[in-house]
């Protein structure tokens, strides 16, 4: 029996890397899951995922000529279906093209309801803009008045 492209299956550790972990597959193939392959969250150790000897269930992503096989272990997990506001499914909405988000996330608070006008929107950004700018000129002056304070003494 040989693994397809897609399968999903479980498997046992049998090796730790710094780049990734060898799994041994019911068909008695090793497999290799990268280290970007072992969980959706950031990855530094693999150690604090995985341990040798432990089942897991793997995803075979592509096996080349030479019989090495890929696999993934956060492509096997089931993805999270994405929430609507009500706290049920999405209700079918699609996304816009090209995989945008559309601009009810970006229009400042994620909260608001009612839609900003492209005036209202240019004044909020304005009015931050304003208030950041303000607030580094205020750290700049606190430099360089430091600065200049250390500067007098050293000459004294």
């Amino acid at each position: 029996m040989q693994v397809n492209i897609g399968d999903i299956v479980e498997g046992k550790v049998t090796g730790l890397t710094n780049f990734g972990a060898f799994v041994k597959l019911p068909t008695g193939e090793v497999g290799m899951v990268h280290i970007s392959e072992v969980a959706s969250s950031y990855v530094k150790d693999i150690k604090d995922f995985l341990a040798e000897g432990q089942e897991v269930k793997v995803k075979v992503l592509a096996v080349n000529d030479a019989g090495k096989i890929s696999l993934s272990i956060k492509q096997a997990e089931p993805k999270p279906e994405p929430r609507g506001k009500d706290g049920r499914g999405s209700g079918g909405g699609r996304r816009q093209s090209g995989g945008r988000r559309s601009p009810s996330v970006w229009q400042g608070s994620r909260h608001e309801e009612k839609p900003q006008t492209f005036e209202d929107m240019m004044a909020k950004f304005k009015q931050n803009s304003e208030d950041r700018q303000s607030d580094l000129k205020k750290a700049e002056g606190v430099k360089r008045s430091g600065y200049s304070r250390r500067g007098n003494s050293n000459k004294r």
